[in-house]
C-alpha cells in the first residue's frame, strides 16, 4: 500500500510530538491546503530544535527514515535544511530547522491546528505567515519561480477577506517583502488596508 504525504505529515508529526519538538507544516502542501491545490514530491515541516537535541531527533528518525546525520547537525546548528527519506515508501520530507529570524519565529507562534482529513488535524502555517514565506523564497530564487509566484496568488485569492492584510503589510515591511507583496495583492485585485 503506498503512502501519500498527508500520512507523510501525520507520521512525522507524531514522531515529533512524541519527542516534544515544536512544529509547523509548510511549503506547497500548506498552501494547498489554504490555497489552489497542487501536486507536490515532498512534504516540508519546520522544526525548533537545538544542536544538543538532534541526536534524540536523529535516533528516534532512522527506525523509520534514511537520516543523513552530519546534515541534520549541521541543520540543526546552522538554522538550515536537511532532510530525511522514508526507507518504505521512498518518501522525501525536508526538515527546516528554525531560527530567530521574524519569519521564522512568526512561522511558529502564528501556526494553525487545521484540519487536513476528517477527524485529523495537524499543525500548519498560518495563511499569512505562508504568503510570506512563499514570497521569500520567491525573492531568494531572483524572482524566477513561477511556482512560488503562483502559490501566493493561489493563498491571495482563495482567502481573500479572510487574510490579515494590516498584518501581511506591517510583516512584510519589516523583512523587505513589501514591493512583491504590493505587486502580488495587485494581480490578485486585493485591497490593501
Amino acid at each position: 500500500m503506498s503512502k501519500g504525504p498527508l500520512e507523510l505529515v501525520r507520521q512525522v508529526g507524531a514522531m515529533l510530538e512524541e519527542l516534544g519538538i515544536e512544529w509547523v507544516l509548510g511549503g506547497s502542501l500548506a498552501s494547498s491546503l489554504y490555497g489552489e491545490p497542487r501536486s507536490t514530491v515532498d512534504v516540508d515541516v519546520a522544526v525548533v530544535i537545538q544542536p544538543d537535541g538532534i541526536d534524540r531527533l536523529i535516533d528516534r528518525a532512522k527506525r523509520d527514515f534514511y537520516v543523513p546525520e552530519a546534515s541534520a547537525r549541521d541543520a540543526a546548528a546552522n538554522h538550515s535544511a536537511f532532510n530525511m527519506l522514508d526507507t518504505e515508501h521512498g518518501l522525501k520530507v525536508d526538515i527546516f530547522v528554525l531560527g530567530d529570524r521574524i519569519l521564522d519565529r512568526q512561522q511558529l507562534a502564528r501556526r494553525v491546528r487545521t484540519a487536513i482529513a476528517p477527524d485529523e488535524t495537524a499543525w500548519v502555517t498560518a495563511p499569512e505567515d505562508q504568503v510570506l514565506r512563499k514570497l521569500d523564497w520567491y525573492r531568494i530564487g531572483g524572482g524566477s519561480s513561477e511556482r512560488q509566484w503562483r502559490d501566493v496568488l493561489g493563498l491571495l485569492l482563495v482567502q481573500g477577506a479572510a487574510l490579515d492584510l494590516a498584518y501581511l503589510e506591517e510583516t512584510a515591511r519589516e523583512v523587505g517583502l513589501d514591493d512583491l507583496l504590493a505587486e502580488a495583492l495587485a494581480q490578485a485585485e486585493l485591497e490593501r488596508p
